[in-house]
């Protein structure tokens, strides 16, 4: 809405600084974080008035989760907030990797939402129903990988392109709409099973926003790109503003989520953020480098992918408990001492997979 307002740079001089995508950025993270800041308490005290005993805690969890009980959930929905209304205000609306991933954003936060209702009101950690939840979300995310291939420029649109390698693209063909599916759902999902202690799961997602919105500019800045050989993709740029409020929703939210949370993201946000990073790395074709500025979303996946194999081929589990942060917890890392050293984790990854920007 506001960098419209760079149209008029020619009559206005001041008004040119509403061109630069840097500019806007900034202010995205500004306002993300004083939307949340602000609203809050207020959204804090009433979701913690209608939902009475707040989350569910898991039985078999570590027993120092125990005290948590009686915390609200659904904090997600301060960090959309943030989001939204900073986006609106700061990105180019006329740019169609926006509302795409802003649908992908709504979308799943509304799927999390449904399933944080249900087990506040059942007051059971058994939510929506998985396969209804799944077959949403790889209809959204297919909606929008179909509508990103159609913004795209032949063959390239539906090829997918590889780290350290410029000129290796593998055209899947139509098939790259099921893949990009699988990304989104698969990142949305990764972040959800990392959602279980006070600030895991926002600072990395915080983190791979950053890289992310460094990533979507460069991409879609012709001389950066060109420079750093990396495969340009127009209009991308735009995405720079809305990854920057999310870390400053982020950083908002955070203010009430350090220990001991005042609130909890919940599905609501976990599920949106985590759809939200997947569409970018669909839209910037960064789809394997995701898988290393998030590779601490993957690994959490994993443990509870090869938990579940295990128990159900053999009978034996091979963590104490998944997901894996639980793991550490219940071999007598403190929660803070999980949280933090999951955090110097994923600083190190995003490290390793902006690397790939130059290592062509």
């Amino acid at each position: 809405m506001i960098a419209y307002l760079g149209n008029f740079g020619d009559a206005f001089p001041l008004f040119n600084v509403f061109r630069y995508i840097t500019f806007r950025t900034g202010a995205a993270m500004i306002t993300g974080f004083i939307v949340v800041f602000l609203f809050g308490p207020a959204i804090i005290s009433a979701l913690r008035i209608r939902q009475g005993r707040g989350q569910p805690i898991r039985a078999d969890g570590p027993q120092t989760h125990f005290k948590k009980a009686g915390t609200p959930t659904m904090g997600g929905l301060m960090i959309l907030s943030g989001v939204i209304v900073s986006t609106l205000l700061w990105a180019d609306l006329q740019n169609v990797y926006v509302w795409t991933v802003l649908m992908v954003t709504v979308g799943f936060g509304a799927i999390g939402f449904y399933d944080d209702y249900l087990k506040v009101t059942k007051q059971s950690d058994k939510g929506f129903s998985g396969k209804s939840r799944l077959a949403l979300e790889f209809v959204i995310a297919a909606l929008a990988a179909g509508i990103i291939v159609h913004a795209g420029t032949g063959s390239f649109a539906t090829s997918l392109a590889f780290p350290f390698i410029k000129q290796l693209l593998l055209d899947l063909g139509w098939f790259y709409i099921g893949f990009a599916a699988v990304v989104v759902v698969g990142a949305g999902n990764a972040v959800n099973l990392t959602d279980g202690l006070d600030g895991l799961a926002i600072v990395p997602i915080m983190i791979a926003a950053a890289a992310f919105g460094l990533i979507a500019y460069v991409a879609g800045n012709v001389n950066f790109s060109n420079y750093l050989q990396i495969h340009y993709v127009a209009g991308t740029g735009e995405l720079a503003p809305l990854c920057g409020a999310v870390i400053g929703a982020g950083l908002g939210f955070l203010w009430f989520n350090a220990p001991p949370a005042a609130i909890f993201m919940g599905d609501t946000g976990s599920l949106a953020l985590g759809g939200l990073t997947g569409t970018v790395a669909v839209a910037t074709k960064h789809e394997i480098v995701l898988a290393i500025i998030g590779g601490l979303f993957v690994i959490e996946a994993l443990s509870v992918i090869i938990q579940v194999v295990s128990f159900k081929l053999t009978g034996k589990r091979v963590f104490l408990m998944a997901p894996i942060h639980h793991h550490f917890e219940k071999l007598g890392w403190t929660e803070s001492q999980v949280v933090v050293r999951f955090w110097i984790i994923a600083f190190m990854l995003a490290f390793v997979g902006l690397s790939t920007l130059k290592l062509r």
